[in-house]
């Protein structure tokens, strides 16, 4: 069972987890709707998630932990806007997000996620 302390809506502080489940890492993903603004984007990077973590055997609800990249930090409420309408509530992760120059200049947002499998 996966236990999350000190959690709000968008993130958990902790994240623990037994250690006789599978670990998931799933690669960073960036959007294919390069044109989009960042809300778009992130909503398209998050459907994406959910395909992969599904193809695993899990859902977002067994996520542990989220790294986001943002190519702008002044957009990260415009981010965050499509990721708390996605995240499942009393199931946020452990969550970091930061600045950082992408690998396409009309990227906008990555987000790379772990989660477990009991």
């Amino acid at each position: 069972m996966i236990e999350r302390l000190q959690q709000n809506q968008r993130m958990s502080v902790i994240v623990k987890w037994p250690l006789s489940g599978q670990m998931i890492a799933l690669s960073g993903q960036v959007p294919d709707n390069h044109d989009a603004g960042v809300t778009d984007q992130t909503a398209n990077v998050l459907a994406k998630i959910d395909r992969l973590l599904a193809e695993a055997g899990v859902t977002k609800q067994d996520m542990t932990s989220a790294q986001i990249w943002l190519s702008d930090i002044t957009t990260f409420d415009e981010m965050n806007a499509a990721w708390d309408a996605w995240v499942s509530p009393g199931h946020a992760p452990a969550r970091a997000c930061v600045e950082e120059r992408l690998a396409h200049p009309s990227l906008k947002v990555e987000i790379q996620v772990f989660a477990v499998k009991a």
